[in-house]
């Protein structure tokens, strides 16, 4: 198994990922790109990584803050999740990069693409599918929701949204809001909740139940499982490009 930093840039910045793969295989595979909570990377994605480069599949945990940057705070993190928020098509970009850089990569299918998402993620990886990008599956974590200072284009990724139900970032009516978009532009999507779940569940450091943000096991096994089979059910029979 290989496990690296990937560098790969946008004609604008410069940015450091983790990649990892069986480099033992022989046929290109299938790639998910993975995109962080908003700390930026850390040896959660890695560690996500890692299990689905077990299942067979080229997983390329980006970073979208670029040079590799990880907060040191809560208070960092904030701010630079701010300048990503104050306009979505640097986060669009950024993510379309790193699409682009694993779709060049040998040892990958470039016909079968995914992106999951954690938190902001979670936004990175809808924003990127909002764009039309060439995607097979769009899969957004207890994810954010709200729409971009962009257009949204018909999206050609399969969109399967996990949701804490009590997610305080993403109350019901951000979610049945989501819903609409994608009903008018997504011809592929569903959405599974987690009743009495509220934001970062997948995360087991998530312990702030006053402020909503707890780890679940149940509904982070439940949310893998879905995730996997999600990923198998629309990568068979993809063709290669």
């Amino acid at each position: 198994m290989k496990s690296e930093a990937f560098h790969y840039g946008d004609g604008i910045d410069q940015f450091v990922g983790h990649l990892v793969c069986d480099d033992s295989r022989e046929e290109p595979a299938p790639c998910v790109l993975i995109a962080p909570a908003f700390g930026g990377l850390s040896d959660f994605e890695r560690a996500r990584a890692e299990d689905l480069a077990k299942l067979g599949y080229v997983a390329l945990a980006v970073d979208y803050y670029g040079d590799g940057k990880r907060a040191a705070s809560p208070e960092e993190a904030q701010h630079l999740m701010a300048g990503l928020q104050a306009d979505r098509t640097v986060l669009a970009r950024r993510m379309g990069a790193a699409l682009e850089a694993a779709r060049a990569l040998p040892q990958v299918d470039a016909g079968r693409i995914g992106a999951m998402g954690y938190c902001l993620g979670g936004k990175a990886v809808l924003d990127l599918a909002r764009t039309g990008a060439d995607l097979r599956a769009c899969v957004p974590l207890h994810g954010v929701y709200d729409r971009p200072n962009f257009e949204t284009q018909t999206m050609r990724a399969a969109v399967l949204v996990l949701h804490g139900w009590d997610d305080p970032l993403a109350p019901p009516s951000a979610l049945e809001a989501l819903a609409a978009e994608l009903n008018e532009h997504c011809a592929d999507w569903q959405v599974l909740g987690f009743g009495h779940t509220g934001h970062a569940f997948t995360n087991p450091n998530a312990k702030d139940s006053a402020g909503g943000m707890i780890y679940s096991a149940t509904a982070s096994s439940r949310a893998w499982t879905a995730l996997t089979g999600f990923l198998a059910e629309t990568f068979e029979g993809a063709a290669s490009a």
